[in-house]
């Protein structure tokens, strides 16, 4: 297997209580370690940019903090507290982007027939389709 498959869900908060950070951390500190699937980005376009412009967090020292530093997930949200800026009103309209974001018709398509899933309509959301997606390439993965 090239790399680990990050299988913390776009749907765990941690004690800040945001959505997608645990993960978005992960796959940074995966990734600086040299141990992150070479198929997934360590910070892409979408949660992961919603992440950074939601708790107004410069990408680049975000990136640079946890890649330095290889903080404890509470060490990472104490930086992300002191060096962010968003509220509890920003937190949820942030959680909420992130709770009803919904893929295209082709990336559902994709992601429901290579787990062997009917599209019926009953999963749209980014998040379950994300989490369906990393079990199967972890499934995938270990033959």
């Amino acid at each position: 297997m090239a790399g680990m498959i990050p299988t913390i869900s776009s749907g765990v908060a941690g004690p800040l209580g945001v959505l997608h950070l645990p993960r978005f951390w992960s796959k940074v500190l995966m990734d600086a370690k040299g141990q992150l699937h070479e198929d997934y980005p360590a910070c892409g376009a979408g949660f992961d940019q919603m992440v950074l412009e939601g708790l107004g967090l410069d990408k680049d020292a975000t990136l640079a903090y946890i890649s330095d530093n290889s903080p404890t997930y509470p060490q990472f949200e104490a930086w992300v507290s002191a060096n962010g800026s968003f509220d509890q009103a920003a937190v949820d309209k942030l959680n909420a982007d992130i709770s009803g974001y919904n893929h295209d018709d082709d990336t559902r398509g994709s992601i429901l027939g290579a787990s062997g899933i009917d599209d019926d309509g009953s999963i749209l959301d980014a998040v379950n389709l994300n989490n369906l997606d990393d079990w199967y390439e972890l499934h995938a993965g270990l033959g």
